[in-house]
């Protein structure tokens, strides 16, 4: 992580960030190695780390910001057995009709936030522009390329009408 931010490289840090949170690293641990790394790093540096950590979807560093509902549309927009893309208050989705189950999934790979447009939809296959790594739009997971799902909203319907929450 060092290196990265040494480098300013923003998606290598994000990627070890990722790797090291999922390690079982704690976003304080991480905060503490590059304050620990000051006098190589500088205070510039430590600055836009800080700043990158704090502008990436990472949940742990994200500022207390209560999830909330959010109006995806009306259920007559997603067909039964299709994918349907959606933009919904600054945020792109994937949503999923199976029958009665509903899916919704962050529009933005895993693996380095690559959004992903519904050009790359094959079927049930999403696969990320970027780096290849393919998911089941079904479900979410991973099924080509890496081992991390797209993250999956909680969703519900009322009165016709598909909400999402993040």
């Amino acid at each position: 992580m060092i290196t990265k931010a040494y480098a300013q490289t923003e998606a290598g840090l994000l990627q070890c960030v990722r790797r090291a949170l999922k390690d079982g690293a704690s976003p304080a641990e991480i905060l503490d190695a590059m304050l620990m790394a000051f006098p190589t790093l500088g205070l510039s540096k430590i600055v836009w780390t800080v700043d990158v950590l704090l502008e990436s979807d990472l949940a742990e560093f994200k500022l207390a910001v209560k999830p909330a509902w959010h109006r995806v549309g009306s259920l007559r927009n997603f067909p039964i057995s299709k994918t349907t893309r959606v933009e919904c208050d600054n945020r792109a989705l994937f949503i999923y009709r199976g029958g009665a189950t509903l899916k919704v999934n962050d529009s933005r790979c895993p693996h380095q936030r690559t959004d992903i447009p519904l050009e790359a939809l094959d079927g049930r296959d999403l696969k990320c522009p970027k780096h290849g790594w393919t998911f089941d739009v079904r479900n979410g997971k991973c099924i080509s390329g890496g081992d991390w799902p797209l993250a999956l909203m909680p969703s519900k319907t009322e009165r016709g009408t598909l909400f999402a929450r993040w």
